[in-house]
């Protein structure tokens, strides 16, 4: 059952704008000189450039077209390590969605940025990365196997209440794998995740928008009362 441990591989609420198939300059994107300025906000963190290195963060670049968690010895968290393994690469989108929400995307990824929701910016953020990647010229707009990966949920479905002691009636096949006490050996928690985020992975597990096969055959099981439910369940269980 999706938490906000590290199954949530490459999840994050994904910009939903086609960026179109041509190869384009960064400065199409957005613009890169005021990327740089915002980029003030990763320099804690990551560093940018000939003499880049590793920091708190993975040095960023070549970004672009790099499999996620792949900079060798570097402590990737382990949502972001299992990612890579399930084939997520870094391109615009699953960019986009990264620096948008951080722990949507990767629920248990190390980073503490809570992300930047001004779409505009975020494009203005993504020039000036793109810049620092080998043949920016060369990246497309999005990889031809790109995907979406926020499910399309009509608002209604969204402001379901769910009922939490319906929720903790389903939820004992969740808990043969994941652990209430909110522990992660191997298998992420999914106590306390936050109720939008727990409906929105599971469609996303439903509508196969995310790749666990497991659990998309669990999701397509349910009812959107039914993910309410649990969703309700598991946002107020303590640990």
């Amino acid at each position: 059952m999706a938490g906000r441990g590290d199954i949530h591989l490459a999840l994050g609420l994904a910009l939903l704008v086609a960026w179109g198939g041509s190869q384009v300059s960064a400065s199409e994107i957005g613009d890169a000189g005021k990327g740089a300025e915002i980029w003030g906000e990763c320099s804690g963190c990551h560093q940018i450039g000939p003499e880049a290195k590793d920091a708190i963060g993975p040095k960023l670049n070549g970004i672009f077209g790099r499999k996620a968690a792949s900079i060798e010895a570097f402590p990737y968290s382990r949502s972001l390590e299992r990612a890579g393994r399930d084939g997520l690469i870094w391109t615009l989108e699953t960019l986009d969605a990264y620096i948008e929400n951080p722990r949507t995307f990767a629920s248990g990824t190390r980073m503490s940025y809570r992300g930047l929701k001004d779409a505009g910016k975020r494009a203005d953020l993504l020039a000036f990365l793109r810049d620092f990647s080998d043949k920016p010229r060369d990246i497309p707009e999005a990889e031809p196997t790109a995907r979406r990966t926020l499910p399309e949920l009509p608002p209604e479905v969204l402001a379901l209440k769910g009922d939490p002691e319906f929720g903790e009636y389903l939820a004992s096949e969740c808990q043969t794998c994941h652990q209430a006490s909110g522990a992660d050996e191997g298998i992420p928690a999914i106590t306390l995740w936050p109720e939008e985020d727990f409906v929105l992975a599971m469609h996303a597990y439903k509508q196969k928008l995310r790749p666990h096969p497991v659990m998309q055959m669990m999701a397509g099981r349910l009812t959107e009362e039914e993910i309410a439910a649990l969703a309700a369940y598991f946002g107020t269980l303590e640990e």
